[in-house]
């Protein structure tokens, strides 16, 4: 009998470790497709997976083309949408695919991702990407854009654009920055960013938003997105947005969070909004951010490598010294 087919992946093996290994190649399910990747952005989220090690392959933000002969989609290049859903369940029948009743598993979580060269995916989560969109930049279709574009859309609803209201973004990452991207397309004039980086502010303040120092207490603000995670940063937007305003929490914190309820707290109405991910319905107008934003969001995309590279240059984007290496493989065909 033949030897299977094998591919090479990145293995988290925990202790700041990746190996670069054999293993055999994914054979899809019923109602999967085989998918090569072309691309996988590397992101801060997969720092825990780093530290502590994966039990899956990781890499969650992918964009591949569908090598399944015979399938409907065989060709086409797509983004892969992380979030398993059912599609019957009643957030899946209202669009909010993203928190599926039924289904609790992400692709480069609780299966694996892309960091490797093949990756099997259900079919409900290809995502397909016109020609036009270049191969870098398929992979900012998921959590540059996608998270952050819906972070803005739901907190619209509770602070409209129309109003001009004072934004604050803390935390100028690639979602922070995907964020003040989205403000701006989606009518927000007065847009702040606070990070201690000197060059991603720098960035920031190019894509049209204005320095504010980190933890300063002199200006209040309508809506905080609060895109570092930092519970530092949490607590300061509990003290700094304005009555009637809405904080939005999109960066990541694993440990427990304290809230005093002091008269800071106490005494006034705001909202507190968690976001997560986005609805595959949002993915044409996440299509058209793209595409009227080409250059700007290219300009997130510093650094492109091999599979052979990525520990090396893992550690790098860990150390905080770039905003959204990409893991890259050829074509072969």
């Amino acid at each position: 009998m033949p030897n299977a087919p094998t591919m090479r992946i990145a293995d988290f093996r925990g202790d700041d470790r990746i190996t670069i290994e054999e293993r055999p190649m994914p054979v899809p399910a019923e109602g999967e497709s085989l998918v090569r990747i072309l691309r996988t952005a590397l992101c801060g989220s997969d720092f825990k997976l780093w530290h502590k090690g994966a039990e899956h392959i990781a890499g969650h933000e992918i964009f591949g083309r569908v090598e399944h002969p015979g399938h409907a989609m065989d060709g086409k290049r797509c983004a892969v949408y992380i979030p398993l859903h059912c599609g019957a369940c009643a957030a899946c029948r209202t669009g909010d695919t993203q928190m599926c009743l039924t289904v609790s598993s992400l692709i480069g979580w609780n299966r694996d991702g892309g960091y490797c060269e093949y990756v099997a995916v259900p079919d409900n989560c290809l995502l397909p990407v016109p020609d036009d969109i270049e191969d870098d930049l398929g992979p900012l279709l998921l959590d540059t854009i996608g998270t952050s574009a819906h972070a803005v859309r739901e907190a619209r609803r509770i602070v409209p654009a129309e109003k001009n209201p004072d934004v604050l973004v803390t935390g100028a990452g690639p979602v922070g920055l995907g964020v003040i991207l989205a403000l701006k397309a989606l009518g927000f004039a007065n847009v702040f960013v606070s990070d201690p980086n000197e060059e991603r502010l720098a960035i920031a303040t190019g894509f049209g938003a204005v320095a504010h120092p980190v933890g300063s207490r002199e200006k209040r603000f309508a809506m905080i997105v609060e895109c570092s995670g930092a519970h530092a940063a949490r607590n300061l937007a509990i003290e700094l947005v304005l009555p009637k305003g809405v904080i939005v929490l999109v960066g990541e914190n694993a440990e427990p969070w304290t809230i005093t309820e002091d008269k800071v707290f106490r005494r006034k109405d705001f909202m507190m909004l968690r976001t997560f991910y986005f609805p595959k319905r949002e993915f044409p107008a996440n299509l058209e951010l793209l595409r009227a934003n080409k250059k700007r969001y290219a300009r997130l995309v510093d650094e492109r490598f091999g599979l052979e590279a990525l520990p090396e240059r893992f550690a790098h984007f860990a150390r905080g010294r770039s905003i959204k290496p990409v893991l890259a493989f050829e074509e072969t065909r």
